[in-house]
């Protein structure tokens, strides 16, 4: 989608951090905007800095509940008519390891960082395709969707499972002319984490640095801008933070020294791979509409 003035979008968790940068930045395109965001708080500072605005409309809604994302799906049409790029970018930090017993935490941290995306997408794509005009999803992922994060066990889990959900999504939306990309934002200005003022509050030198990165972090307007950027490009993999990229390249170095080195492959098995592949190839690079 090159050309984004007049159209609308539909951005989760979009009152505060990201969301509120993915905002700002469709609004100086000249979208109209659906802000969807569970905290009244968030959702009233964010009415305030666009007050004065006809292009933005606001929503409160737990995207881990289909009955009020499908509620506020229906209120977006009402409102603007369509929606042409959705953003399933709400999330929660926490949730715990793998080897904590208790499961309260972690189910609701993957209700929101997986579950959103899945109810978004399955609530909201639908009346994308149904428009035929084509449009755009941006699903949020994480650094955490590439590299390791120690003791974020959820966390994890639900940013590696988006970033596979979102190619996933792209191959299908591909022959509609829809564009899929997926987000993986590093050290950004969000509500996500509270930064005590005194860094000698940190529980250890892990915590400290990542506190002290915290507050050398990328604006989420500059982010935002990015985002547009790659929507018209219809990038699939939004990398905004060039400091992962040796560390990246890294881990594929060593998941490409991992693979099995004297063994016969079948004519049949890499006849398969090959179509597979072909298949795959040609629907990730398939251009969106205009």
């Amino acid at each position: 989608m090159r050309n984004l003035a007049g159209k609308v979008a539909f951005v989760t968790g979009g009152a505060s951090g990201i969301g509120f940068g993915m905002v700002r930045a469709f609004l100086e395109e000249g979208m109209k905007v659906v802000i969807a965001d569970y905290n009244p708080a968030h959702l009233a500072a964010a009415a305030e800095a666009l007050a004065g605005s006809n292009a933005v409309h606001f929503l409160q809604v737990d995207v881990s509940d289909r009955a009020q994302l499908r509620a506020a799906a229906d209120e977006a049409i009402s409102v603007f008519g369509r929606i042409h790029v959705l953003c399933n970018n709400a999330g929660v930090a926490g949730g715990g390891n793998l080897d904590d017993p208790d499961f309260e935490e972690w189910d609701r941290a993957l209700s929101i960082n997986l579950g959103g995306v899945v109810n978004g997408t399955k609530i909201i794509v639908p009346l994308i395709k149904a428009h035929g005009e084509g449009g755009h999803v941006v699903n949020t992922s994480s650094m955490a969707g590439m590299v390791p994060l120690p003791d974020m066990g959820a966390y994890m889990t639900g940013k590696y499972a988006v970033r596979g959900l979102t190619e996933s999504l792209r191959m299908q939306l591909a022959p509609e002319g829809i564009g899929v990309s997926c987000l993986y934002p590093g050290a950004t200005r969000s509500a996500l984490l509270d930064i005590p003022d005194n860094l000698d509050e940190a529980p250890d030198d892990f915590t400290r640095k990542l506190w002290v990165a915290l507050q050398a972090a990328m604006e989420p307007i500059e982010l935002g801008r990015r985002v547009v950027q790659c929507i018209k490009e219809n990038r699939f993999h939004i990398l905004t933070h060039r400091e992962f990229l040796e560390e990246v390249k890294d881990r594929h170095r060593l998941i490409e020294d991992s693979f099995w080195q004297d063994e016969e492959i079948s004519e049949a098995r890499l006849t398969f791979e090959n179509l597979r592949r072909e298949t795959a190839d040609r629907l990730l690079t398939m251009p969106a509409k205009d």
